[in-house]
């Protein structure tokens, strides 16, 4: 089963341009999330999928592997597929692996691509327990709905389940709520699945695009992760954990 890892890494981003080449102590960021991937025992090779010529060129430069993809791509899902489809071997599982999550652990990669086993699985990814009340109730962070069979009932920027009859502040006592950890795990046939699907009311209102897949009858397999991946999507995120490695 030949499995490969995809780094969608845009130069254009509207709240941080440039961001995969930001240095974090002495390694860009592209690189960093590169190396880590490359380290998972579970992935044959690494790629990085972009659509920028400097992203391209640095990638190679420290002697990565890189894929020119359009520009017109509205997702890194998107992205990876194009990419999939320029390679000379078919993949049978993909992971979109995101290229913002410098710290990002192999093995989290490890654990999702094992469940693959299953032959009835077709895209995976990571949730993690919720522990910190301001997490709860932060719309920037997404909560996955599991259920007991660990498929993805919902996922939401609202805190869901709502626990009926209880102040704020005792919910995380009464239920075991879950973030989700944005690395997806395809078979490749689902991955060409999902992007010929149209947005959905579902992910439009909530500007999520797995609601999409959940819309249109695809499970998802969620996998609980006991790391915590530190995104940076800001200037801000950049000087706190520079702060954090000095």
């Amino acid at each position: 089963m030949k499995t490969v890892g995809i780094i969608p890494a845009r130069y254009a981003s509207s709240r941080f341009p440039g961001k995969p080449l930001i240095d974090i102590a002495g390694r860009s960021m592209i690189r960093r999330v590169y190396e880590r991937a490359s380290s998972a025992g579970s992935l044959d090779e690494v790629f990085v999928a972009t659509d920028d010529l400097q992203i391209f060129h640095h990638v190679e430069e420290f002697g990565g592997k890189a894929i020119m993809t359009s520009a017109d791509h509205q997702s890194g899902t998107d992205r990876i597929f194009e990419a999939a489809s320029k390679l000379r071997t078919r993949p049978d599982i993909i992971l979109n692996i995101q290229g913002d999550e410098p710290f990002i652990e192999p093995a989290q990669i490890d654990s999702l691509v094992a469940i693959f086993v299953n032959p009835a699985i077709r895209i995976g990814t990571l949730v993690k327990r919720i522990s910190d009340g301001d997490e709860l109730f932060n719309p920037n962070v997404v909560k996955a709905v599991v259920s007991a069979s660990g498929k993805a009932l919902y996922f939401s920027r609202a805190t869901v389940p709502f626990i009926r009859g209880t102040s704020n502040d005792a919910w995380l006592g009464q239920h075991t709520f879950f973030k989700h950890i944005g690395i997806y795990c395809f078979r490749t046939e689902a991955l060409e699945t999902v992007c010929q699907l149209k947005i959905s009311p579902l992910e439009k209102a909530e500007s999520l695009e797995q609601l999409r897949w959940l819309e249109n009858g695809i499970d998802i397999h969620c996998v609980e992760t006991f790391f915590d991946n530190i995104a940076i999507d800001t200037p801000a995120d950049l000087e706190k954990v520079i702060n954090n490695l000095t």
